[in-house]
């Protein structure tokens, strides 16, 4: 098992940058997928990144390719998404996702969950 905890999120302006991180607890934090997943109002929650155990494979979705970086530190149990180029329709609650099972990256099944990070961008 593994707890998650969500930070870095807040309020930035329109083309601004946030770095999020997602912490794990535990001592087995290569051993799971991670994922960044994100849910505005009245939407379905978004798969935005995925990354493999070692951090050598990565996915992003086309809504965020070329302005969101995932990547994660195993020695520090924690993984993070760097967000660039920010605009108003990215406004959501972003979540981090752990699953031990393997997949494909672009999978949006995980068993653990964080609490979320607001996210919010003015125009």
């Amino acid at each position: 098992q593994v707890q998650l905890v969500e930070s870095g999120g807040g309020l930035v302006q329109t083309g601004g940058s946030l770095r999020l991180s997602c912490a794990a607890s535990g001592r087995t934090f290569s051993t799971y997928r991670m994922g960044w997943f994100r849910q505005a109002p009245g939407k379905d929650r978004e798969l935005l990144a995925a990354i493999s155990r070692s951090g050598v494979r990565t996915y992003h979705a086309d809504s965020v390719k070329g302005r969101f970086t995932i990547s994660r530190d195993n020695a520090k149990n924690t993984m993070y998404l760097q967000m660039n180029s920010l605009k108003p329709e990215d406004t959501a609650v972003y979540y981090c996702a752990a699953d031990a099972a393997l997949a494909n990256l672009a999978t949006m099944r995980y068993e653990y969950w964080g609490q979320g990070t607001q996210v919010t961008v003015s125009s």
